[in-house]
């Protein structure tokens, strides 16, 4: 088996996976990983398809600026219009897998906290790579957007080595990681530590903290 139809098959696998947990719905989200990085190369999920009933087909490799390149098994396939940001994401931080979900806690998280979502002293960070305590983690949060260039530039300008998401407002969120399971394991806890954020807004906010 091919590196091409081995990526796909483990892109569907995490599709499956998160279209079962409703963060991925109707065809929405999309998940990559790297293939090469000289030149960056990256496998994409398709667009247009259940993301519940992907095969390892499903996938297309594009380049640099998210365009599906000529020297693959299925040139004429259409990657995802988010193409574009998975490969910036994956040329900034290094990662070897990004993945894009519409869970909805993300996104109610940005709606409240629009310049930047706080996290702290909560033992499902170490989850996400940062310490349970005395370490404030702030997930940035940028305007949604159609132009990925103008999309990549914000979450570039706002990009740390030490937090591994970043939220587009009323979209969803990316999150990346050295592999696809390291990212999943990611966006795993990130969503939990979101969603308790958003839950406990009123509590902590009549304790007078932001």
């Amino acid at each position: 088996m091919s590196v091409l139809e081995l990526a796909g098959r483990a892109l569907a696998e995490e599709s499956a996976r998160f279209a079962g947990l409703g963060w991925m719905r109707g065809t929405s989200g999309n998940l990559s990983v790297v293939l090469g990085r000289d030149p960056l190369r990256v496998a994409v999920t398709v667009s247009g398809r259940d993301k519940g009933e992907l095969t390892s087909d499903d996938v297309v490799v594009v380049g640099e600026d998210g365009l599906a390149v000529a020297d693959q098994p299925h040139p004429d396939k259409v990657p995802s219009a988010e193409a574009g940001l998975h490969a910036r994401i994956a040329a900034v931080s290094g990662a070897g897998a990004v993945i894009h979900v519409h869970a909805l806690a993300p996104v109610v998280a940005a709606e409240h906290w629009p310049d930047g979502v706080e996290l702290r002293d909560l033992e499902m960070l170490k989850g996400f790579g940062r310490a349970a305590h005395d370490d404030l983690v702030t997930i940035p949060v940028i305007a949604n957007g159609q132009d990925m260039r103008v999309l990549g530039d914000a979450f570039e300008a706002g990009f740390r080595a030490d937090t591994p998401a970043v939220i587009v407002a009323r979209h969803g969120i990316y999150v990346w990681g050295d592999d696809l399971r390291h990212a999943r394991h990611r966006l795993e806890c990130l969503e939990w530590l979101l969603r308790f954020r958003v839950e406990t807004r009123l509590v902590v906010e009549k304790r007078g903290v932001r």
